[in-house]
């Protein structure tokens, strides 16, 4: 099986969609993807891109995909927030997500970043261990918070 890693193109936001979606579903969240293939055109190929994606290949498919942003760290300083790494189901298990992985790490190493941060689910034992066996930190006092947009309206118009 010839794998490619690419950095992803505009003509890919059908296909990162659809890797979205699937992962959406593996996360058993499958009504939650709200972006579109425009969201992802113009915000992550545009003048400004907000996040970089790679994209692996196998001849011209389209079967997984790294979604990565910098962020900046009070006690670390420049960081990157891994978004999503996913890999379509029928193609799990041929090193694949560990190709995604292996490219972003080299993309944060040469970028001379203190910190590379994600999140896994409690769950997802398979990437946990695949994590642990790289040697990244899972730490379990840390939790994710969030608002999203009904309850940040109901805050900001609160104030």
């Amino acid at each position: 099986m010839n794998i490619s890693i690419r950095k992803a193109s505009p003509t890919d936001t059908k296909d990162i969609l659809r890797l979205i979606n699937e992962l959406a579903i593996f996360e058993n969240e499958p009504d939650a993807v709200e972006i579109t293939e425009k969201d992802l055109l113009e915000n992550g190929f545009g003048e400004q891109p907000l996040f970089s994606c790679l994209v692996a290949e196998i001849d011209t498919h389209i079967c997984g995909l790294a979604l990565y942003y910098h962020r900046f760290s009070t006690w670390k300083g420049k960081s990157i927030h891994l978004e999503d790494l996913i890999v379509e189901e029928a193609y799990r298990g041929n090193g694949i997500g560990k190709k995604l992985y292996t490219e972003v790490m080299k993309d944060a190493y040469h970028q001379n970043v203190k910190r590379v941060e994600w999140a896994v689910l409690d769950w997802n034992k398979n990437a946990k261990d695949f994590y642990k066996n790289t040697g990244a930190t899972i730490f379990d006092d840390w939790q994710i918070v969030q608002f999203n947009k009904e309850n940040l309206k109901l805050f900001v118009e609160k104030q």
